[in-house]
Order: C-alpha cells, then structure tokens, then sequence
C-alpha cells in the first residue's frame, strides 16, 4: 500500500467536466449559488448538487451561507494556484478552448486570478520587476529585493502588513493566456486592491476580465516600464 497524499482521488475530482467548469467558474475569488455553477457546468440543479457534495467533500470548495441563500467559493489560494497551473499546462499541450469574442480580448489583456493580477499586464510587470532587479528567482522562489521593496513601498503599498508565510509574499504563477509567469502570493493580491482603490481598473460584472481606463493604462505602462 502506498503512502503519501491521494493525488488521484483530487485529480479526479477536477477531472470531470462539469466540476472542472465550476471549479474554473470560481477562480475568480467570487461565490455563487449552486444554479449559477449549473448554468456554468451545463448540467441540470440536481446534477450540480451532486458535484458539489464531491467537490465540498474533497476539500475543493467550502459553502458560504448570506440568509437565506448558499454559496459556494473555492477553498482556498492554494486550490486556485492548483488551478491556475493546470490551465497553464493544459495550454502549453494546445488543449484549448475557442470562444472567440471580446471578452477573450479582455480577459487576455487582464484579469482576475483568484485574488491577484493575471494577463499581459500582469506578466508586463512581473517581467519589468525582474529585469529591473525588483524580484529574484530561485527556482521555483521568489524573493523581493531590498530594491523591490522600496518600488513597492513607493507604489503606495504597505509591505510590513502583508503576510510573509501562508500565502508566501511572492508566488511565480503560470498564466495560461501569456504563458509566461505573473505574480502571485499576498504581494500579488495587495497590488491588485491597490489599483482597483486608486481608480486604475475595475472588474466587469460576471467575468473574471478587469478593465483598465485610458489615465490607468497609461500610468501602468509608465509604472512597469523596463529601465
């Protein structure tokens, strides 16, 4: 008998269509209603009940109950980060899904990743916090440098009340659009609130897309400009 995690049984879980649908229709750290992950999954209530009590029983997915009203989110970073990173592989392998509209135009330029920046402004700024010595790579670590933390300190963010451990402060996440790394870990969420509180984007109803305005375009490409 082997020991050890049972990868399979969690694999299995997300393996099904209709809970990968669900699963992915949560990434974007917002909890809906046992109907709305049906509509998402293309399958009948009943049917969405049933994998939801899988994926609740897995430890996937953890209820939230507003009145009288029960909501379901993903259960935490970590199962997000799960997610993430089997969207990357599963575009690295071609296995994608064509739904050509503008919100893939959207979606690809920025979006929401859990609780963090995702798309090609996000990768935009991980690569400029890289060249610019802002972050360094060990691995599958990240750090941020003495001269990353007064960047960050400059943007506005206060780094001291960040938590360091669980989440790690810096997380290298695999983007399944730019297929190339944007930043995670509670850093990653902080500077995400932080450009939705200063006006820069804000997240279309529905949708995982965040649409940046004109002035917040403009002061991202300045911020994340390679020197």
């Amino acid at each position: 008998m082997k020991e050890g995690p049972h990868i399979a049984l969690i694999a299995s879980l997300i393996g099904d269509p209709a809970r990968a649908n669900m699963l992915t229709a949560l990434i974007g750290n917002r909890a809906l209603t046992a109907s709305e992950l049906a509509h998402e999954a293309g399958v009948t209530l009943q049917t969405a009940s049933f994998h939801l009590g899988k994926l609740e029983q897995g430890s996937l997915i953890c209820p939230r109950k507003q009145g009288r009203h029960k909501y379901f989110a993903l259960a935490g970073d970590e199962v997000a980060h799960a997610l993430e990173a089997l969207m990357g592989i599963a575009a690295n392998a071609g296995h994608l899904r064509i739904r050509p509209g503008p919100k893939d135009v959207a979606l690809r330029q920025a979006r929401v990743c859990y609780n963090h920046l995702a798309g090609e402004m996000a990768t935009r700024l991980f690569d400029s916090m890289i060249s610019r010595r802002f972050l360094s790579v060990e691995g599958e670590d990240v750090f941020l440098t003495t001269a990353g933390a007064r960047f960050v300190r400059n943007f506005g963010i206060e780094l001291d009340a960040l938590p360091a451990k669980r989440p790690p402060l810096c997380r290298q996440c695999l983007d399944w659009s730019e297929r190339r790394f944007h930043l995670g870990g509670s850093l990653g969420r902080a500077i995400l609130a932080h450009i939705v509180e200063l006006g820069w984007a804000k997240r279309e109803q529905n949708t995982r897309a965040l649409v940046f305005s004109r002035r917040g375009q403009a002061l991202w490409v300045e911020l994340t400009a390679e020197r």
